[in-house]
């Protein structure tokens, strides 16, 4: 008999998530089935991933009355769970899939500069899940992931130094990981930031793979956005931040061995530094892997979901080779 699960979420989770107000504000009761590692609406409202409900009721009389927590546990032996953890003082979302790579693959996700994370993206969640791997992303703020002091990430701290000093130590203590079994993901800001470690330490990062990439991180100086960039308190001026782009970071002989990168032709504001990155590398004789043609939504998470399966997919495929590789 199939399991109809009826699903309770806050109206904001609802509106933010999965449907528009205006059926939110009905007060209907929906029936969903068990899909993977969603709840799939059966009125056709689309999926809905179990990390945001807040509890449900089965039909076959079990009850989760305690939200998340009981509904993520209940779940964990076959869809993974989300956790944040503290790694030296700073927080660190950290994904585990129900069943691990058998390879210990480790994906590091650096986020973009509206600190947006992928515990509520089904899309990444569904190839995380589906390739065994394990996610840590650590929260850096508005830092470019730059090796300069950001005030609002940590006054000493530098979020390079984090990645190298901590997070990699880390990954390592807690998942048994160590390059070149750890891929690094990224998305605009954290784009950028992933390519930057991947060419300032390819063998420590043999394996990238970049959505979005904001490569050209000094125009944001250049035509300042509404709040206090701390990019200001990092440079003196768009000049010397242009100086530490990803960009001027590539060694003609010394390079990640397999990278990726994408941006949506529409993205009018960093399509053209992607592109430069892709002249330059072909210029060089480097290799890459780059899909600058299509098309879904410009900027943001529209477009990171729909690039999700290529760019994970890529990372998973590549750790596959650097494992065979035979130094």
């Amino acid at each position: 008999m199939r399991t109809v699960l009826y699903v309770q979420m806050n109206v904001a989770n609802l509106r933010k998530t999965w449907m528009s107000p205006e059926i939110v504000e009905t007060g209907r009761t929906f029936q969903f089935k068990i899909v993977g590692s969603f709840l799939h609406c059966l009125e056709g409202h689309g999926n809905i991933p179990f990390s945001l409900t807040d509890s449900y009721v089965s039909s076959q009389g079990n009850r989760h009355p305690n939200s998340r927590s009981g509904l993520l546990e209940s779940r964990v032996n076959s869809m993974g769970k989300w956790t944040v953890e503290v790694v030296a003082g700073h927080p660190c979302d950290v994904f585990e899939p129900s069943q691990r790579n058998p390879n210990n693959y480790v994906v590091i996700y650096l986020h973009g500069v509206n600190l947006g994370s992928l515990d509520d993206k089904p899309n990444f969640m569904q190839q995380f899940e589906q390739h065994g791997l394990v996610v840590v992303a650590p929260r850096t703020q508005r830092s470019w992931w730059l090796n300069r002091i950001c005030p609002e990430f940590d006054p000493k701290l530098t979020a390079e130094d984090h990645v190298l000093q901590n997070v990699l130590p880390f990954v390592r203590e807690r998942f048994q990981a160590e390059p070149p079994r750890i891929g690094l993901l990224g998305t605009s800001m954290g784009g950028q930031g992933a390519l930057r470690f991947a060419y300032k330490y390819p063998d420590k990062f043999p394996v990238v793979a970049a959505i979005s990439p904001a490569i050209d991180f000094q125009k944001r100086m250049e035509r300042p956005v509404a709040d206090e960039d701390p990019l200001f308190e990092m440079f003196e001026d768009p000049e010397a931040a242009r100086q530490e782009t990803a960009l001027l970071h590539i060694h003609p002989l010394n390079w990640p061995r397999n990278q990726f990168f994408c941006c949506d032709p529409t993205d009018y504001r960093w399509i053209d530094s992607a592109d430069r990155l892709r002249m330059k590398l072909a210029s060089l004789g480097v290799p890459f892997e780059c899909d600058l043609e299509t098309q879904a939504g410009g900027h943001g998470f529209g477009y990171y979901e729909a690039m999700a399966k290529t760019a994970v997919s890529y990372i998973v495929n590549s750790l596959n080779s650097e494992r065979l590789r035979i130094v």
